[in-house]
Parts: C-alpha cells; structure tokens; sequence
C-alpha cells in the first residue's frame, strides 16, 4: 500500500507518497511556496504538483497550484477561472488510485500532469516500452547526435534513447537539464529495491508520460538535481504549442475523467530499464 498526503490550502500539492520504509517524493526548502498567491511566479519545492491547464508557458505550471482547494469528504476540489477539477484519492492493496473529474464547456482545451518530483538515486531507472515515440525540446539540442533543425519546436526517437539521448537512466550530476514527453500510458521506476510503477488512463484523451530528467542543470545560477516522472493528458509541455492531437479537450458532456494508478511494484505496461553501461 502507498500512504498519500495532500496540502488542499496549498495548490492541492501532494506533500508525501510513501511505501513501507520509503518516501518517494524530492523536496527542497522554499518557504515562499505557502505564501504563493495567483500570478506568482512557480515556486518549487518539490512533492507533487497538479500542473493544468499548461505545464510550461502561460500561467507557470498552471492555473491549480497557488489556489486554494477546497474538501468536502474524500473529494478535494478546486475552481479556476475556466474549469473546476476535483479529485478522488484512495488507497488499494497494491498501492493507491486517484480518480480526477474537470468540468468546463465543451472544447476547452487543456494539458494536465501530475508533476511529481521524485527522490531518486544515481543508479535509478525508468522502464518504458521499448520504441516508443519520445518527444524532445530544444534544451536537449546540445546533447543529440544531429544538429536541431531549424525552427522546430519538439523532434522525436525511439525510447529509450532517442537520437543517441539516453533517458532511461538518470547518474550522476553533470550539468544538464532536459524534458522529454514519451508516448505511453505508464512508466516503471526502478530504484535500488524498491519499485513505482505509475499509470493513468483517460478514454478518448491523448495520455503519456512526461519525464524531467534535470542533473543539476536548473535552474541557474544555482542549480539543483530534481527529477520530474509526470502522467500527463497531453503531449506537450506548453498548452501554446499544442497540436490537434497533442491536447485533451472537453467533449459535448461537459465533463473529462481519467484515473492514475500507483503501485508498489511494476504493474504498468513497461519493459525493463536498460542496464546501464
């Protein structure tokens, strides 16, 4: 079983996600993150944010993580301008599910992750279907093996290693920061013994899992290493760059659900992390 604490006056920021003898969740000290208020800029402080409608762009990680939210029962909730999403969080036998209902009128476009950073060692790593799409951003352009073409925002390859970038394995600290978007509906990290797998379905809605691997190359001029496993709806980190296809929309209903899983031990549909070198 996972044990999960929220903070609903903080953005709805998953505070704890642990199993038995292990925390999973990264934090850093920033004592602005409880003072945050609407149009502050982001304030990390690690656990696990609800990032929505953007990740990146405009406003900074979204519109839900310096709102208040608001419990009645087991359902936390929380109004933004253009939308309301609630959530459901509950534990299983093999770990814990979380259930999530945004309301909105119809069309209204959106990118959704569940950011969460998580407290990794050197040696971690991440199991994926083999092949699978795998977008990269230019702040990767430096570490490919071909030159960025002009212009493009994202290219894509094959995981785990698209053009020559290993992402399936995080080592040690070297100055870099990427992210990557990679086209699956979970992902399986490994970390010593210990196993978190972390799925997420959503009918009829673009779903993947958005990876930032950052070694202490962000942000500067004081960098710190954080890294980011993010189920997401969608399939780019700016809303602003989204395609047709690279966005969750609200259909006639008025309503988009979708559930992540998390487990204990590696359910979701992955293969093995490649053995590192």
């Amino acid at each position: 079983m996972l044990d999960i604490v929220t903070d609903a006056t903080h953005g709805g920021r998953w505070t704890s996600l642990r199993s038995p003898g292990r925390e999973w969740l990264w934090h850093r000290p920033a004592p602005d993150r409880e003072q945050a208020g609407l149009g502050d800029a982001f304030v990390d402080a690690g656990g696990l944010e609800e990032c929505i409608p953007t990740v990146r762009g405009h406003p900074d990680h979204g519109d839900a993580w310096a709102r208040a939210w608001t419990r009645e029962g087991a359902v936390e909730r929380v109004r933004c301008d253009r939308f309301t999403l609630s959530r459901t969080i509950r534990g299983t036998a093999a770990g814990a599910e979380a259930d999530y209902t945004l309301t909105a009128e119809p069309g209204f476009r959106f990118v959704w992750a569940a950011h969460a950073l998580l407290d990794l060692s050197p040696d971690a790593t991440l199991g994926m279907p083999s092949g699978a799409t795998t977008r990269l951003f230019p702040e990767a352009a430096a570490l490919l093996d071909q030159d960025w073409p002009t212009g493009a925002r994202w290219i894509t390859g094959p995981w785990p290693t698209p053009h020559g970038l290993p992402l399936d394995r995080l080592g040690p600290d070297d100055g870099t920061a990427v992210g990557a978007v990679v086209d699956t509906e979970g992902c399986c990290v490994h970390d010593g013994h210990d196993r978190l797998a972390l799925a997420l379905r959503a009918d009829g809605q673009p779903v993947s899992i958005a990876l930032w691997r950052n070694l202490g190359g962000f942000p500067q001029p004081h960098p710190y290493r954080s890294t980011g496993v993010e189920p997401m709806l969608g399939r780019v980190f700016d809303l602003a760059e989204a395609g047709p296809d690279d966005a969750a929309r609200v259909p006639a209903s008025g309503e988009v659900r979708w559930r992540l899983t998390l487990t204990a031990a590696c359910r979701c549909p992955s293969t093995p992390a490649t053995t590192p070198a």
